[in-house]
């Protein structure tokens, strides 16, 4: 065969090399807004480190290795005693040592903690998603132990160390430790009042032994699990250990890996529970009381993840419109092009610029924040989550037969990008939950129209969403089965009043006309043809 025709042309080079913190504009404002100016110049400093690293080509080879090398469960050894391990690749552990060494279980404590950890979890979840998973949980796990002020003093600083203490030993024997959780189980799915797992208490104030199984455990070597039960008094959260004090393995039969349409890195597992030792944390009959701050943070990282794999997505499509030349010029130049990639750019923005604005409450910590989160959470979550899979399969087909084969990294997007939809309860669940805020709790409607009032008069296409908003919440009457379409436009107006106060007018403009005022077709790249589109492409470009 010629050698000539191996000649390889007009093809766009791998995004690599590059920092995905400072390319990033919209992140690095949002940063900027929500942390105090003191703090600025150190965070600016990790997450441009993390950022370089995460672009780097070493780091996209792990995420490529961790998913191209999936766990693999081991429940006996050679003379067949259990020993119910999973064996991971080199990757995720280089992976997960990154994550916990960049603070990304350590907000707690940190000033400015969480908007610096979710900011660096958008950066660093775009070099693989499946990690993010213990992670989140280990981070999450937190604000649930401090139910019980004597575990949390034990295991907290385990939870937020920055050292990834990686293999099976007793938790006060390592520098630090993972988290996971078990909530689900097969007869019940989100509905966890449901769960047929049992407690029994023992003679050692607050253990007890657990019999049950649950349906999808995940990251299932952790060093601890908060789990749900059944106890005397009801429902029950337990924190299950997975190695005793004394060295002994807990009981903690996997009995096998679920085979998944994406996160395939990280193991997610059935487990079995009989004669489980675990402690309790909280109250008899409390236990969704005490782990819905748990499930509360790992939403947020859902919403967090969601944008993180948009961005990369993002990304990709532009980066790849900029140097592929079709039908005589610069795919990125031309009109239909551009306004696909606009539309994509401006829900990237709109995701990362909710999801901020959710971590930077964290950190206010007030009650009115407090309240605002009660809502805008689960709102957040059902809507970011939801737009993550359409834009990721708008965004591979930007690159076309380029964007459908394994290398491009396009596929692995788009499987990842359904989870977290699912992920802490799926679309029905995010919605009844946003419903029983609103009746339930009056000051969480009240700071939520507080925050997106702070825009009125800004927009005239933001007014009116409001103003149709109001109408919609006024008559609560028979409002589950619409309960989609409203917490829909919740999260819309929500989304567009930050816009609006926060990004470039032309940001906002196109947010607004579109996902406001109506101007737009059901699928991306039908934005009004006369708005600055190029400018917002331009924004979401990555320089290398």
């Amino acid at each position: 065969m010629a050698a000539t025709t191996h000649t390889v042309t007009n093809q766009a080079p791998p995004l690599v090399g590059y920092d995905v913190f400072t390319s990033d504009r919209a992140l690095v404002e949002g940063v900027e807004r929500h942390l105090d100016p003191s703090l600025l110049k150190a965070t600016h400093e990790e997450l441009s480190m993390l950022g370089r690293t995460a672009g780097s080509a070493q780091a996209q080879e792990w995420g490529v290795l961790a998913n191209e090398n999936p766990p693999v469960l081991r429940t006996h050894d050679r003379y067949g005693n259990r020993v119910d391990e999973v064996a991971f690749h080199p990757s995720w552990h280089r992976l997960l040592g990154k994550a916990v060494g960049a603070g990304l279980t350590a907000a707690w404590n940190r000033p400015g903690g969480h908007v610096r950890r979710a900011a660096g979890f958008l950066v660093w979840t775009q070099t693989e998603g499946g990690h993010g998973c213990p992670v989140s949980m280990t981070h999450a796990a937190v604000p649930a132990l401090r139910a019980d002020p004597a575990l949390a003093a034990e295991w907290e600083p385990r939870l937020t160390s920055m050292v990834y203490d990686e293999g099976l030993r007793p938790a006060a024997q390592k520098a630090g430790v993972l988290f996971g959780m078990g909530m689900t189980e097969k007869q019940g799915g989100s509905d966890v009042r449901a769960n047929t797992t049992r407690a029994r208490a023992l003679a050692e104030d607050g253990a007890y032994e657990l019999v049950g199984h649950k349906w999808f455990c995940s990251a299932p070597m952790s060093d601890g699990f908060l789990v749900l039960a059944q106890a005397t008094e009801g429902l029950t959260c337990f924190l299950v250990p997975r190695v005793l004090d004394d060295g002994s393995r807990n009981v903690f039969n996997i009995q096998r890996l679920k085979d998944k349409l994406g996160n395939k890195s990280n193991a997610s597992s059935e487990v079995e529970f009989d004669g489980t030792w675990a402690r309790r944390v909280g109250d008899e009959g409390r236990g969704v009381r005490t782990i819905i701050e748990m499930v509360a943070a790992t939403r947020l990282d859902c919403v967090i993840g969601s944008a993180a794999l948009m961005r990369q997505a993002v990304a990709q499509a532009v980066h790849h419109a900029t140097y592929r030349e079709a039908f005589g010029g610069k795919l990125v130049d031309k009109p239909l092009m551009r306004n696909v990639l606009a539309d994509l750019a401006v829900e990237s923005e709109a995701a990362t610029t909710l999801a901020l604005r959710l971590a930077a409450a964290y950190d206010d910590g007030s009650e009115q924040e407090r309240a605002f989160l009660r809502l805008a959470v689960p709102a957040a979550k059902y809507w970011v989550t939801k737009r993550c899979t359409p834009l990721a399969g708008e965004a591979l087909e930007c690159l076309g037969g380029n964007g459908y084969v394994e290398e491009s990294g396009m596929p692995r997007l788009l499987r990842e990008a359904p989870l977290n939809s699912i992920w802490e309860g799926s679309g029905n669940v995010q919605a009844l939950d946003v419903l029983r805020a609103l009746q339930r709790e009056p000051q969480a409607l009240a700071a939520f129209l507080e925050e997106v009032g702070a825009a009125r008069g800004a927009d005239h296409r933001l007014d009116a969403a409001i103003k149709d908003l109001l109408t919609e919440l006024a008559d609560l009457n028979g409002v589950e089965a619409r309960a989609r379409r409203l917490v829909e436009r919740m999260a819309l107006v929500l989304q567009g009043s930050l816009l609006v106060r926060y990004a470039p007018a032309e940001v906002a403009d196109v947010f607004c006309a579109s996902r406001l005022g109506g101007d737009w077709g059901a699928a991306f790249g039908t934005l009004p043809h006369s708005l600055n589109l190029g400018a917002v492409v331009e924004r979401a470009a990555v320089g290398i």
